[in-house]
């Protein structure tokens, strides 16, 4: 059977569009207030949900995504909080891709084996962990696939053609180009300088290719659409639930109302056609 993320994908190449790719820091400012932003997410107009566990050193995140998982600990939030807030998510939505993303310690600190039973239990179709160097990945790759669960790869505008083949080995699901050297956030990404890898990888990987780490706005997310098999964005959310907390509002709306936004720009740009093979 395929998995959700490969239907979802299918389903989106059939209609013409790209992915949209909404990420959310779990815990962020506490359970209830990220269980209800998941909810709401789907009929926003995300296509695929990216979940991040909070981790105290999150070396590829910029400021926005640090302080969320900053708020997330201090909430109490743990790697077992992420799963429960899937599992939930699940009893409500079992077609919406889930794919977690954070950092090695915590899985491992679970167990590989544990941490996969555990994941595939709670409705968890991916998972992207930054730190892995592919040349370790194996050991957490056997686990996962064990359970049905794809291990996505992060490519860069330093993965050269020498560096790719690793990149991409035991890679399932998608690959996710990171569109700028450097942290989350920080920069944008630039349409004309995506394309050129997004076709190199997607031609190497046989996979879908999402651009993540520098798109924030709509006109951003729709040129990076016309390029890409989808568009990430995380720090703009993240930064929508900062401010909120900091007027004592409820972030829900305001999250879900950019959702839309951001999920109208990037879907349009390919209404009219089926994306590229």
């Amino acid at each position: 059977m395929a998995s959700r993320i490969a239907t979802r994908f299918a389903n989106l190449k059939a209609q013409g569009r790209s992915a949209f790719v909404a990420y959310i820091m779990a815990g962020d400012p506490d359970f209830d207030t990220t269980l209800e932003i998941l909810k709401g997410l789907p009929a926003a107009g995300a296509d695929i949900i990216e979940l991040g566990f909070p981790f105290s050193d999150p070396m590829a995140d910029g400021p926005a995504i640090q302080f969320a998982a900053q708020r997330a600990l201090k909430g109490g939030m743990t790697l077992s909080g992420t799963l429960d807030l899937v599992a939930r998510f699940r009893t409500m939505d079992r077609e919406t891709p889930i794919v977690l993303m954070g950092y090695l310690n915590p899985i491992l600190n679970r167990g590989f084996e544990t941490f996969a039973l555990d994941a595939g239990a709670a409705g968890v179709d991916g998972i992207i962990i930054v730190d892995c160097p592919p040349e370790e990945a194996d050991p957490v790759a056997d686990a996962l696939e064990a359970e049905g669960i794809s291990l996505i790869r992060l490519a860069a505008p330093t993965t050269d053609d020498a560096r790719l083949p690793a990149v991409i080995r035991r890679t399932s699901g998608f690959v996710y180009y990171v569109s700028v050297a450097g942290v989350t956030g920080v920069k944008e990404a630039d349409a004309g300088e995506v394309a050129p890898a997004v076709a190199r990888i997607r031609k190497a990987s046989g996979l879908p290719v999402v651009v993540g780490f520098g798109v924030r706005t709509p006109e951003r997310a729709a040129s990076v659409a016309r390029v890409a098999d989808g568009v990430v964005v995380g720090s703009a959310l993240v930064e929508e639930i900062a401010a909120a907390i900091a007027q004592s509002r409820d972030p829900v709306s305001k999250v879900l109302e950019t959702v839309a936004s951001l999920s109208k720009a990037a879907h349009f740009v390919r209404a009219d056609g089926p994306l590229s093979a």
